[in-house]
């Protein structure tokens, strides 16, 4: 009867014993699936995390604009060019005596102002510098790189005699200069765009490249025309 009693205790307590193995190996089995699926989980919010870097820092890019050498040297340059533009076109005050020459300044001053300050804008956003508004004729400061003959960086520039000619310049003399003169710069004008339309890589300003070229070559035919060149 003992050994009977024996025997069942001792089954009992293999049964337990069991049990309780079978509990702690389901317990340790969940708590490894646990920290796998945590680590499993963990490594997937981390491999998503750069991708979600790399679309955030694409989308900083796109708004910042990419961006090249091209770019920096059309805004740079177009700068200047635009300015002496204003310049010339705020001459025809008090000198011009034809009416279609004054919408005509009028004109190049609501298109090329904007742009002036519009390309300011992206150089800053480059941490590129922009030319300074120093000086009457800003132009006058590129007389080396441009001239009547045009430059190497900003063809079509008029030099400070030109200039001066035009400014001491009245009625249909001025006209007539300022119609020859600002033909030329006007093609210098198209000569950088076409080239920012090649090179450039940032949207926006080969955008404003392609409107320079259209708007200023059918600026070129009319005062042509006014010059009875058309």
């Amino acid at each position: 009867m003992r050994t009977t009693r024996t025997t069942l205790t001792r089954r009992a307590a293999v049964a337990a014993a069991s049990v309780t193995a079978a509990l702690v190996l389901a317990a340790c089995g969940s708590d490894s699936g646990g920290h796998s699926s945590g680590h499993g989980g963990g490594h997937d919010s981390a491999s998503s995390a750069p991708s979600a870097s790399s679309s955030s820092s694409a989308g900083a890019d796109a708004a910042a604009g990419a961006h090249n050498d091209q770019d920096v040297a059309f805004a740079q340059g177009m700068i200047p060019h635009h300015r002496q533009a204003l310049e010339m076109a705020r001459l025809t005050a008090g000198r011009a005596s034809s009416a279609q020459v004054k919408d005509l300044a009028a004109r190049v001053e609501k298109a090329q102002d904007p742009e002036i300050r519009t390309m300011t804008g992206w150089l800053r956003s480059w941490g590129q510098e922009a030319p300074s508004g120093a000086g009457s004729m800003p132009g006058m400061d590129h007389s080396g790189q441009g001239g009547t003959s045009g430059g190497h960086d900003m063809p079509g520039m008029m030099d400070g005699k030109d200039m001066d000619r035009l400014e001491k310049a009245s009625g249909a003399d001025f006209d007539t200069m300022f119609l020859t003169l600002m033909i030329e710069h006007h093609e210098g004008a198209v000569q950088m765009a076409a080239t920012q339309k090649e090179k450039g890589v940032h949207g926006p300003a080969k955008a404003m490249a392609d409107d320079i070229v259209t708007g200023q070559t059918a600026e070129i035919a009319e005062m042509k025309k006014l010059l009875g060149q058309g």
